[in-house]
């Protein structure tokens, strides 16, 4: 017990005291919008999604995220909405964000998209530090706990993409925003957290096997300062348009395999799991993922065979 929460109150002082990352999902490549809001309406028809994150099993105050977003074309038009909600919880923090997305589409060819994003977004941070074991009872940091603190930001977004191919860059936080500086105002230094600029680059190919299969290799690469390079590798494989299974690698840090079916034409679920490589993995059982995806479509908008993306 001792050392997991020796291994937490590290984890807690990277997250707290230099710089405050979005919330990370492995299987982003089922919710883009999470990362890029220029993916808003990107689909035919609406899409809803559900997906619960339990990360790092087995370590106590380890983190949970839920997420619910939802996205749709407008009207058949170029112009795309989303909404999404991320609860994200660690140790004595909780903070919860509700975010808006639209996009703009271009058509660049016959075949290739260029979409254009912009987010805005609200957070509500609560921190009970009566749930840290405090040795110094005279740090005044730790004086009273942060209750509903709010702090808007705004976000954007590039996208192109065919039937095929996707590539996009995004900076979802474009406020550095010391919002959990509690005395900032007299001149005493006890910076908790600060919102750093995330900026993502995704990408990804669907090829044709054969008939029945489809490969889709796909890299996550995101840049934060005060936290390592994140490189995340995947590939997917698609059977009968029905069966998906796959491979992933988050570069220095975990190894990942998913699985998901697509049940009927509307509704799809998965499952995904995370494996450490680092010395964390003494001290927790790995990470899940479990997701839902529905796609609601009108008469004119389904689809026979669905993008792999």
């Amino acid at each position: 017990m001792k050392n997991r929460i020796l291994v937490l109150g590290l984890m807690l002082s990277v997250v707290f005291s230099f710089a405050q990352q979005d919330a990370q999902f492995t299987q982003y490549m089922h919710n883009t919008i999470s990362v890029n809001p220029a993916y808003a309406g990107s689909n035919v028809g609406t899409s809803l999604f559900l997906l619960n994150r339990s990360q790092w099993i087995g370590l106590d105050g380890a983190p949970v995220t839920v997420n619910v977003s939802m996205h749709a074309p407008l009207n058949n038009s170029n112009v795309g909405l989303g909404l999404s909600i991320i609860n994200d919880k660690i140790g004595p923090s909780e903070e919860s964000a509700i975010a808006i997305d639209f996009s703009y589409t271009l058509l660049m060819s016959e075949t290739y998209k260029l979409a254009f994003g912009l987010k805005a977004s609200g957070n509500l941070l609560n921190i009970d530090f009566n749930k840290l074991n405090q040795y110094n009872q005279n740090d005044y940091s730790f004086e009273s706990n942060i209750k509903n603190k709010f702090s808007p930001n705004v976000g954007v977004g590039l996208y192109m993409y065919s039937d095929k191919s996707y590539i996009g860059l995004s900076v979802p936080n474009l406020l550095e925003t010391k919002h959990f500086d509690k005395y900032a105002n007299v001149g005493v230094n006890s910076l908790i957290a600060q919102e750093r600029i995330n900026y993502y680059l995704i990408a990804g190919h669907v090829f044709d096997l054969n008939r029945d299969v489809k490969f889709k290799p796909a890299i996550l690469a995101k840049v934060v300062q005060g936290a390592p390079f994140q490189l995340d590798t995947s590939a997917n494989f698609l059977f009968h348009e029905k069966f998906t299974a796959g491979l992933a690698y988050r570069w220095d840090v975990a190894v990942s395999a998913m699985v998901g079916f697509q049940a009927s034409d509307s509704f799809f679920i998965g499952y995904g799991y995370d494996l450490e490589t680092t010395r964390l993995a003494s001290y927790n059982s790995g990470t899940h993922e479990i997701f839902l995806k529905y796609d609601f479509f009108n008469r004119f908008g389904k689809v026979v065979s669905p993008r792999f993306f």
